[in-house]
């Protein structure tokens, strides 16, 4: 990840995904398991093989997919619909909306191949819109995990929650931000849908991420400190329903907010908090993410830099939001 100063452990958000998926199916008979024909990219194939009664192959038929696990739903199952998220959010909108969201059906749609990190795929098969869309919709839960350790709390609880949600995975490795057993700095941590985890304290700005973005965020606090800039940092693991308690005590108490994500700065992470500030504490505010365009192809590495998603940028951003604080 561009800018880092250390080699961070890296595993992909989906192989944690196809792990976890396999735990939940042992534990509990009533997960089912749906895919659009992508079982072994988005790794529920492991649960195929281990529940084949459990797992059902949709074919190439995304909108057929999301409406069968609504059905499912209303018999007591609790299916887990997986495909690309470009797929999962934009070809099977109308049934996530009308079948899925407006009745309140306890449906989970766990998307990986998230953002411009799918790489070379280019831009059909990228999205920077699924969680503005997703967290547009109402009744819709919308997570989106750090790294590959909290994949695995978040689809957890995704699976015990009560409702529609829609979680967002990735393609490649990504670095790990936590510990085994959901521990950071050696001290254990609850997943909770709706609060955000403060990850490091700071008095002159605060850093608000999300998914892979919270590493680069972390690695350029690091940097900031020694350019005497104190960083807050906190991982919006929940964009829908968000933590709004925490972002206005940092806005409170640092007075300059920065965020960072893998998604358009146009209704996702960016656009939810700018909508607290405005109505609570207008501060000195400013978004990195994809500008209002469409992707390329290219590495992960290469479109991350492109695009400014690395810890360099973010230090770049918020010694600039300081500066508009005088």
């Amino acid at each position: 990840m561009g800018g880092q100063e250390k080699e961070m452990e890296k595993v992909a958000t989906r192989d944690a995904y196809g792990d976890v998926l396999v735990e939940l199916g042992e534990e509990n008979k009533k997960v089912v398991v749906l895919n659009a024909d992508v079982a072994g990219p988005t790794r529920t194939s492991e649960f195929s093989k281990r529940f084949p009664e459990r797992h059902f192959d949709m074919g190439v038929a995304e909108q057929n997919m999301i409406a069968t696990a609504a059905g499912l739903s209303t018999c007591g199952k609790i299916p887990i619909a997986s495909t690309f998220a470009v797929f999962a959010t934009e070809r099977a909108y109308n049934q996530i909306r009308q079948a899925v969201a407006y009745p309140n059906f306890n449906v989970k749609i766990i998307a990986t191949h998230g953002g411009v990190t799918v790489g070379e795929d280019g831009a059909s098969h990228q999205t920077t819109t699924d969680i503005a869309i997703m967290r547009s919709m109402p009744n819709m839960t919308v997570i989106v995990p750090a790294d590959a350790i909290e994949t695995k709390v978040a689809v957890r609880a995704a699976v015990n929650y009560k409702g529609p949600v829609y979680v967002r995975l990735g393609r490649p490795p990504a670095p790990l931000v936590y510990e085994e057993g959901y521990r950071y700095g050696g001290s254990p941590l609850r997943f909770e849908i709706g609060r955000a985890v403060t990850l490091r304290g700071g008095e002159d700005a605060t850093i608000i991420a999300t998914g892979i973005m919270v590493a680069e965020a972390l690695s350029a606090a690091d940097i900031l400190a020694r350019e005497e800039i104190d960083a807050r940092v906190i991982n919006i693991h929940t964009i829908k329903p968000i933590d709004e308690e925490v972002i206005v005590k940092a806005a409170k108490e640092t007075g300059a907010i920065v965020t960072a994500e893998e998604h358009s700065v146009l209704g996702g992470l960016g656009g939810a908090v700018a909508e607290i500030l405005v109505e609570h504490i207008p501060v000195p505010m400013l978004r990195i993410g994809i500008k209002d365009e469409f992707g390329e192809s290219g590495t992960a590495r290469e479109l991350l830099e492109k695009y400014g998603l690395t810890s360099r940028n973010i230090v770049k951003v918020t010694q600039n939001v300081v500066q508009r604080k005088t």
